[in-house]
Formats: C-alpha cells, sequence, structure tokens
C-alpha cells in the first residue's frame, strides 16, 4: 500500500485534523497581494491547486504586521480589511473544489521584509520607492550595501508576539484548518535563531538558550490562544560555517514538542548571502530525517521532491510523514492526480475534470472519464 496515499492525523488539543493522504502544496510568495489583502489571483491560485489532489494546502507567508511583509505585494492578516479579504476568497475558492484542509503560514520578514519583488532584483527599498523601516534582533545588514534593520527593543519583541498571536485568532475566525509559523528562510524568527544574524548582548541572544528564546515565546503565546494544529517551519541549517545547524535544529524541535508543536516543517538556508547550499534532489531530506528521529514530531520534508516514487521512498523509509511541494504544483497542477495514477493510489476530484483523465489512470478516482457529447 502507497504510504503517500495513506491518511495521516495531525495531532492538536482541538482533537487533530485528519488528511486523507500525505501531500501537502508548500507555501509560495505570489506578491499580487493588495494593500496586504487577497487578491483575484489568489482566487484563481488557490482554486487551481486546490483541485491538485493534495490533502493540505498552505497559504503562502502572510505577514502579521504591515511591516512584517517581504515585499508591498505580500499577504497580510493583521486587521479586520485582510480578515475579511481573505475570508472571502478562501470561502470561493472552496466552492470550487473538494474539501482539502486549508493552513496559513504566518510569518515576519525581519530585516529582510521592505524588498523589491523578485523578478524586479528582490533588494532592499528606500522610502522613496516605496520602503519602510524594516525591524531585526540586531542592526545588522542582510547585505552590507543595505541600510540596517533597527534592532528590536523588548517593548517591541512583545509587540510582534501579540501580533502573532492575534493573527492566529483572525485565521481561526475565518475557517482555516492549521497554521504554520515561518521560522524560516532568514526572516525574523529565523534572524533570532541564527547566530549570523542575531548579535544581541542581553536574554535573547548569545548562547543558542538565549537565542531560541524569542521564538519559543512566540510560540507558546500562539499555543495558549489557538487550540488547532499548530505548526512550525525551520531552516535546519544556514549551510555556513558557524551558522544554526541541524544539531541546534533538533534541540528546538524538541523544546518546541514539549510546548505542544503539532508538526514541523523541514527547510534550510535564507539567513545569509554567504550561504552554500549542497543542492540535488531531496538535499534537505536528511534534516527532515534527523529532526524526526531526534524530536519524534510529525514531519514534513520538502525541496526538490518532484516525483511520486521519489516522495514514496522518503516516507517507506521513515524519513518524514509528510512530503511538501511547492514549484512542481506550479508546473504541474495536478501533481497530486499523476502521484495517484503511479502508486494505485485515489484522490478526490472534481467531476469537471473526470473527462480529462486517461483510461489507465481512472482507478485513481474510482470512477469512468465523462466523455463529451
Amino acid at each position: 500500500m502507497s504510504l503517500l496515499f495513506s491518511p495521516l492525523t495531525l495531532p492538536s488539543p482541538r482533537g487533530g485534523l485528519t488528511l486523507p493522504n500525505r501531500i501537502v502544496v508548500a507555501p509560495m510568495c505570489q506578491y499580487q497581494a493588495l494593500d496586504g489583502a487577497t487578491s483575484d489571483w489568489h482566487l484563481m491560485h488557490w482554486g487551481n491547486l486546490f483541485n491538485s489532489g493534495a490533502a493540505l494546502f498552505t497559504i503562502e507567508a502572510t505577514a502579521v504586521l504591515p511591516e512584517g511583509r517581504i515585499s508591498p505585494g505580500c499577504l497580510g492578516l493583521w486587521d479586520e480589511r485582510t480578515t475579511r479579504a481573505m475570508g472571502e476568497t478562501l470561502q470561493r475558492a472552496r466552492k470550487l473544489a473538494p474539501a482539502l484542509a486549508v493552513c496559513v503560514q504566518l510569518a515576519h520578514a525581519g530585516r529582510k521584509a521592505s524588498s523589491a519583488l523578485p523578478w524586479e532584483g528582490a533588494q532592499l527599498l528606500t522610502p522613496a520607492q516605496g520602503g519602510w523601516e524594516t525591524f531585526a534582533p540586531s542592526a545588522n545588514a542582510y547585505l552590507p550595501s543595505e541600510t540596517p534593520p533597527t534592532a528590536m527593543t523588548l517593548e517591541k519583541l512583545a509587540q510582534v508576539r501579540d501580533a502573532f498571536v492575534a493573527a492566529a485568532q483572525r485565521a481561526h475566525s475565518i475557517g482555516v484548518d492549521a497554521i504554520e509559523i515561518h521560522s524560516a528562510h532568514g526572516y525574523l524568527l529565523h534572524e533570532f535563531l541564527s547566530p549570523l544574524a542575531n548579535t544581541r548582548t542581553d536574554e535573547y541572544g548569545g548562547r543558542f538558550e538565549n537565542r531560541i528564546r524569542f521564538p519559543l515565546e512566540v510560540f507558546a503565546a500562539m499555543r495558549k490562544a489557538y487550540d488547532g494544529v499548530l505548526g512550525l517551519r525551520i531552516s535546519a541549517s544556514d549551510w555556513v560555517e558557524g551558522g544554526w545547524d541541524v544539531t541546534q535544529s533538533t534541540e528546538f524541535a524538541k523544546r518546541l514538542k514539549a510546548l505542544g508543536c503539532d508538526f514541523i516543517h523541514v527547510s534550510s538556508g535564507g539567513v545569509s548571502p554567504a550561504q552554500k547550499i549542497a543542492i540535488g534532489p531531496g538535499y534537505q531530506v536528511p534534516f527532515a530525517r534527523q529532526i524526526r528521529q531526534a524530536s519524534g514530531m510529525l514531519t514534513t520534508a520538502v525541496g526538490l521532491i518532484t516525483e511520486a516514487q521519489q516522495a514514496e521512498a522518503i516516507l517507506q523509509a521513515g524519513h518524514a510523514d509528510l512530503i511538501a511541494l511547492a514549484r512542481a504544483f506550479l508546473y504541474q497542477p495536478r501533481w497530486g492526480w499523476q502521484a495517484a495514477a503511479a502508486l494505485g493510489g485515489t484522490v478526490d476530484a472534481n467531476p469537471i475534470y473526470w473527462r480529462c483523465l486517461p483510461r489507465e489512470a481512472q482507478a485513481a478516482f474510482g470512477k469512468v472519464a465523462v466523455g463529451m457529447r
């Protein structure tokens, strides 16, 4: 039996969320928000990938404060307006596809906020270009050519922590099924973890216990306020000597589990332009395996996993519990259907699309393709 197409229950204080398969659409920034609010693009994008055959769809990095956006085009969930927009878009998209679980990734970009769009260079925007003041653990710029961020005061730490909590409550109010805290890719919470970005000399910087303090405080506050499925995405390695590494990540994961973390999504990199990533198929899977073995937490593997048999092998080997894909779904929006046909699994699909199926793939749906009159 295919593990990729076997059910899995994500635990939570509320009672858990059962997924019919192990396929996750990873969060992918679209840069199409209107002052933080969802747009027509999101309705199209979500509706398309809700029909992908995945069991869990993750909404892109969604800022908890306006200043926490990566770019002016990034989503937010910081007030009634952005909450209403996301809720309405989610409701409309769900009507276009079979039922599936939806997760939102809540984020603060830290010193990598106020950036230009990727296809416009992704560099820090000046105020004249529509940029804004950025905040980080320390006044250390990501690039030497950039204006340093403002080091966060204790009052600012409390404001950001409370903003994560409020955003989680807003997400719950519009029917989101799970929340993923973004603590990866060089954004704010990852910046606290990494000694490459965090050079504070108070109780939030320096030794390991201090660097994990603020991310754990954010998680604990959210766990107290939100009883649904709550997980975290981590960069397991900075890929820079002397930076955050997988050994520290495993210890951090143990602390998260003790606080009630339901899953961990294992990525890597992003905090330093000096990173030297050993990219190749499944290159982050060893990190997921090590963290899973050390913490016992449900673990998501991600990163150049593109083939159904590759995903199945990762699960069969016990390296992860869930498989997340991002760009593969942009290129092949029905990747889940193809994987089901290849592995003998089944997925739910909109009958409007059944007639596209070749006869050898119809068993994956338990349906007969409808011909045209």
